[in-house]
């Protein structure tokens, strides 16, 4: 992973990323930011849950690195990065605007990308393959509730890891892939994705939503999920030939990190 050389920002493509929650306390926004410091791309997809609509209609929480986190995307678009953004469930409120532009970034409902190697990819949330959402939104409201409560320990979690210079861990992740029926889901939510995106005749498909970064191949279509920034900080990039990589930004910062503290050898 070329991003974490230390001084030195990576190139790619294409990024993608989604479910930040701007607005809440779960948000590694400071992550986030040395992400957008050491990566630059051609085309950026904010892929949905870029803002936590559903947490901030309770209480409004709002520090200075949200808004640091806004003023790097926007200096992109002024440096030519074309921004494309598609509205989650938790920012739904932006689903209205698709198909105009705003300061520069295009709101859209899904797009279709092409890599550089040839193949079109459906780009979406996925909120709408999610039945708990489709069929009982008051128990999506129910298990976010939940949710917040599972990342508050984590924060509680990570500033006593600090404290003792560990790097960061999630609890709200370790918990998800230990629950039996959370990893049944995720594998079925993959499938009906992967499924969709075959019907459309598209040779892959790129969401968010599960916050669970991904690459297989299921009957015959690539699934891409390029994770969040609130459990596992990953974002999914195009290199220049097409292939795709997940970025686990956590485990950038520990290797670049390191790096930095190896002593440096003096010449005989």
């Amino acid at each position: 992973m070329d991003a974490v050389t230390p001084g030195k920002r990576c190139r790619y493509r294409t990024i993608w990323i989604s479910d930040i929650h701007l607005g809440t306390r779960g948000c590694n926004a400071a992550m986030l930011i040395d992400f957008l410091d050491h990566t630059d791309s051609d085309v950026l997809y904010l892929v949905g849950d870029i803002i936590d609509g559903w947490r901030m209609r309770k209480r409004f929480y709002w520090p200075t690195t949200h808004n640091d986190v806004v003023r790097r995307i926007m200096k992109r678009v002024r440096r030519g990065t074309r921004v494309v953004y598609i509205p989650g469930n938790h920012d739904e409120m932006f689903r209205q605007f698709s198909g105009l532009s705003f300061g520069g970034i295009e709101i859209r409902r899904r797009a279709i990308h092409e890599t550089a190697d040839g193949r079109k990819l459906l780009v979406l949330h996925g909120d709408e393959f999610d039945t708990v959402m489709l069929a009982h939104r008051w128990l999506a409201y129910v298990g976010d509730a939940a949710y917040g409560l599972l990342m508050r320990l984590n924060i509680v979690v990570n500033g006593v890891r600090q404290a003792f210079k560990l790097p960061y861990w999630s609890l709200s992740k370790h918990a998800k892939h230990k629950v039996k029926n959370a990893v049944a889901f995720i594998s079925r939510f993959e499938e009906v994705v992967a499924h969709a995106a075959g019907d459309r005749g598209v040779d892959g498909v790129v969401c968010g939503h599960i916050h669970n970064a991904e690459i297989r191949e299921i009957g015959g279509i690539a699934y891409y999920n390029d994770g969040d920034w609130v459990e596992g900080c990953t974002a999914l990039v195009e290199h220049f030939d097409g292939r795709m990589e997940v970025l686990h930004w956590a485990e950038a910062i520990a290797v670049r990190e390191r790096a930095a503290a190896r002593p440096v050898r003096l010449a005989a």
